[in-house]
């Protein structure tokens, strides 16, 4: 039964407990299971509240018997990311100077979940801080790749992808700045939503914060469509959200992409060094939505300022929200979230002011792209999953990175435009390893990135190919 269980989709595991035809207590100890079987090899989950997760087992098998209404994640166990307060259990954000850290309230991400049915079992791990496409910190050790061990499972959204390629759960919750959902989607073979700026909400000390977006991780297109059902809608605490309620992504998800203008770029526009397994298996992705009756040409916005966009807003979110904890606590922050935090100190009214500007002038070339455009497609990563034992790779395709940044820019410049993107499963290398392609849109046009990715899993299905791990 609990093989079975480990990769039923978050829908059809929720449907059979609604219907009685299974317990959620049966699908928790599935979950246990799984994470008993496999994490002790990708090390994906961190924490782990079994007796309060039975408890709350327990509780939805009494409302299904006694015929109360029931979610659409009803009795779906999963754990959280560590970066999203879940009440009661740790937040470290992977920082032993967190690690006292214990919510009273959820996040709006897990609050909007929970109240869906979904049972919190535990949380998945991060990079300290959530800075780095790499999971690893000094609290908890590396997440690996599910597909090789030895190689990263991405980040910072690692634990999280890992525990879903692995069978431990069929959804998961994440976050996204600079491809925190994107690349360990790519690297994990699973599906990672970045939404559109307001449509999962993410209340904070700034609530015009728009660079960072929490967002779904699954394995099926249809699990998205679920998660973005349950967690789509505005917050009174958030100003710019969409104001959307009751919006339904599964209408039109299997209409497919026949007279879709589509944009596809092997180099992200910006002549990024790509490896060349990456494009090749992303180029079929694309030939298959042509075959399927898009039209695509290669072509590209004019993003020459979103380098900039990044860096800076980047650096003032993290002045804003670590300055203070870095500077009080000296030599016990990892290099990268210093680096940017000093960025951001040292930010003057001068460079904010051309960061407004240049914001502007992206804004503008973007929203003439997406005039003639319906979608803009790259690789994810421009490097497959590396060895896990890297803290970044200074190399991408023979071409050395400047810092840790470097290897991931081709998702960082799409988070500086503003737009909603997904990374779907295209396929894998020559030895075995995931690759994503990254398709973008408007702003507003979430469920067209879900329809699209749906046409891609029917076409390509990458991501019913399981890896080798335990029985499973």
């Amino acid at each position: 039964m609990s093989d079975e269980l480990t990769w039923l989709s978050a829908g059809e595991l929720s449907a059979r407990i609604r219907r009685g035809e299974l317990s959620a207590r049966e699908a928790l100890e599935a979950h246990w299971a799984r994470i008993d079987e496999v994490n002790p090899v990708v090390n994906a989950v961190i924490f782990e509240d079994r007796e309060a997760a039975g408890a709350a087992a327990a509780r939805a098998d009494e409302r299904q018997a006694a015929g109360e209404p029931l979610g659409p994640l009803h009795g779906v166990p999963m754990t959280n990311k560590d970066t999203n307060d879940t009440a009661g259990m740790p937040n470290t954000w992977g920082s032993p100077l967190l690690a006292h850290v214990v919510p009273e309230e959820d996040s709006l991400i897990v609050a909007r979940l929970r109240a869906a049915g979904a049972i919190m079992t535990g949380k998945s791990n991060v990079p300290e801080f959530a800075a780095g496409a790499h999971t690893f910190n000094d609290l908890y050790g590396t997440t690996t790749n599910p597909y090789d061990p030895s190689r990263s499972a991405g980040g910072s959204s690692g634990g999280a992808a890992a525990a879903i390629a692995s069978g431990i759960q069929p959804i998961g919750d994440g976050s996204d700045m600079g491809g925190s959902l994107r690349v360990p989607a790519s690297f994990c073979n699973v599906l990672g939503l970045r939404p559109s700026r307001g449509r999962v909400p993410s209340p904070g000390p700034n609530s015009w914060a728009w660079l960072g977006r929490t967002g779904p991780m699954a394995r099926e297109v249809s699990d998205l469509a679920l998660m973005m059902n349950a967690l789509s809608g505005p917050d009174p605490r958030v100003p710019t959200s969409i104001e959307e309620r009751g919006v339904d992504f599964f209408r039109g998800l299997g209409d497919g992409v026949a007279g879709l203008r589509i944009g596809w770029a092997p180099d992200a526009g910006l002549g990024m060094p790509f490896e060349a397994e990456s494009v090749a298996v992303a180029e079929r992705a694309v030939a298959a939505l042509a075959e399927a009756g898009a039209l695509v040409e290669t072509v590209s916005p004019n993003i020459a300022e979103a380098d900039l966009v990044f860096t800076e807003t980047r650096a003032f979110d993290y002045e804003m929200s670590l300055g203070e904890l870095v500077r009080a606590n000296p030599g016990r922050v990892k290099p990268e979230v210093v680096e940017n935090v000093a960025l951001g100190t040292r930010q003057t009214a001068a460079q904010l002011r051309a960061l407004a500007l240049a914001r502007t002038r992206l804004e503008g070339e973007v929203r003439r792209y997406f005039d003639d455009y319906d979608l803009w497609i790259t690789p994810t990563a421009q490097a497959l999953p590396f060895d896990a034992a890297l803290r970044y790779p200074t190399e991408v395709a023979g071409v050395p990175m400047a810092d840790y940044l470097g290897w991931m820019r081709s998702v960082c410049v799409v988070s500086a435009m503003d737009v909603p993107a997904i990374s779907v499963p295209a396929g894998f290398s020559p030895e075995g390893l995931p690759v994503g392609v990254q398709i973008v849109a408007a702003h507003g046009g979430d469920a067209l990135l879900l329809r699209v990715a749906k046409t891609l899993e029917d076409a390509i299905g990458a991501a019913r190919v399981h890896p080798g791990l335990g029985k499973g």
